[in-house]
């Protein structure tokens, strides 16, 4: 699955998105790469494979800047190769997006930017979203993004940085999770709190079809009419060393060794003397007698056990339980 993370601030750019990258790989990816801006003027870099790849490319090199997005790619729109790695960037290498989601309608809005006269040089769907803010961009670039999202039709998580507002990192979501971090002189933009949570745990969390402009000392959040959204500022209070490989070699097997763990902190909760107790659960605007059907959407393990669930389900509730794949639920 892909990652984003993001920073703008006077820290060391290429270790913060770096180590963002690392902490987001468990999972799962075939390239990554990052792109900054120093001095007004955008560089980037980008890698197939792992992301050892990428690092050895830029340990030579002296990384400077204060705006910088990076991410982590798992291919769905063209094969994972340097081309169709993110960052995507424009054809003047002015603007840089990263992005997470798929655009249903790319086909369609690529065939039109095509007979415009806009090139394409990967097969993503994000080079769409690229070419969008190229069109529309007249020195503002939120206003360039805004106009880009009302073409799409499907999901997005966005960050994209420009010379012409290198102040500034504009993000915006739907249907795929965008958090910020907020930090004393210095933001934070990812797709998991485990990138980030180590340098802040106070985080904004995006909703759907929510656009923010992150600056280095503001963060403003609007929806896509252009209405001010007052956002909570939440304080996370568990320990970044969760997010963490605890010593274990990767992180699946990490997930294997907790399961009992986990399981034990579930049933801590509901199983009380023996018996199964939901008090801490509100059902008064529940008519549990009511429901005759569960609908559980999984991917990968988390399938396997949902048919486990549904085994059990209409075992012992005698309730038609449906496994559905998310990623194809919505069809």
């Amino acid at each position: 699955m892909c990652g984003i993370v993001g920073y703008i601030g006077d820290r060391d750019i290429s270790s913060v998105l770096l180590v963002g990258l690392e902490r987001l790989s468990y999972r799962g990816y075939d390239s990554s790469g990052i792109a900054i801006l120093s001095k007004n003027e955008l560089s980037y870099w980008k890698r197939a494979g792992k992301l050892h790849v990428l690092e050895d490319a830029l340990k030579q090199l002296n990384v400077q800047g204060t705006v910088g997005v990076g991410h982590t790619r798992w291919a769905t729109h063209g094969v994972p190769d340097e081309a169709n790695a993110h960052p995507q960037v424009s054809r003047a290498k002015k603007i840089a997006i990263v992005h997470n989601g798929i655009i249903e309608n790319f086909g369609a809005l690529k065939r039109e930017l095509i007979s415009e006269g806009f090139i394409f040089r990967s097969q993503t769907d994000t080079e769409v979203i690229l070419r969008l803010i190229e069109k529309y961009l007249d020195g503002d670039l939120e206003s360039a993004v805004k106009q880009a999202l009302s073409h799409l039709v499907g999901t997005y998580g966005i960050a994209v940085i420009a010379e012409s507002n290198p102040d500034r990192i504009i993000v915006a979501r739907k249907g795929s999770p965008l958090i910020i971090g907020v930090g004393k002189d210095e933001n934070f933009i990812s797709s998991d709190l485990g990138a980030i949570i180590s340098h802040t745990k106070d985080m904004i969390f995006l909703e759907d079809d929510e656009i923010a402009v992150v600056t280095k000392d503001a963060v403003e959040v609007k929806s896509l009419d252009g209405e001010l959204i007052e956002k909570e500022i939440q304080t996370i209070k568990w320990d970044p060393q969760v997010a963490e490989k605890s010593g274990y070699e990767h992180f699946m097997l990490k997930e294997i060794y907790e399961q009992p763990g986990v399981i034990r902190n579930i049933f801590s909760k509901y199983v009380k003397d023996g018996k199964v107790n939901f008090s801490n659960i509100d059902t008064d605007k529940i008519d549990l007698s009511k429901i005759n059907r569960f609908i559980i959407q999984a991917c990968g393990t988390s399938w396997h056990s949902a048919l486990v669930a549904r085994y059990w389900l209409e075992q012992s509730a005698r309730i038609l339980t449906e496994v559905d794949f998310s990623s194809e639920f919505r069809y």
